[in-house]
């Protein structure tokens, strides 16, 4: 007999395969396949470079630090994705 705890995984797991299904039909329906490995979203690229906080990440897209071709907008998933490579070196200043 299940436990009520594995009944409850067993659907956490279902639904998450569903909207990665769906995910996937999504971005391949606008046409283009991209490799997801290569694209992170902004928090995680904040963390991934060090930077103080995702407040820098969005101000570089605002000013075309990162080029336009770099960013992915998903609004039907509520999501942006940047392409995980360093646009900015660390000043000297910032890596005291």
């Amino acid at each position: 007999m299940e436990t009520e705890a594995k009944k409850q995984l067993k659907a956490a797991l279902a639904s998450s395969k569903i909207a990665q299904e769906n995910a996937i039909a999504l971005l391949t329906a606008e046409g283009e396949k991209i490799e997801l490995a290569d694209w992170i979203t902004i928090k995680e690229y904040a963390r991934r470079f060090e930077l103080e906080s995702t407040n820098v990440v969005s101000n570089w897209i605002k000013r075309g630090i990162v080029p336009a071709n770099n960013i992915r907008d998903f609004p039907e998933l509520n999501i942006r994705l940047i392409k995980a490579v360093a646009y900015k070196e660390k000043s000297a200043k910032e890596t005291v």
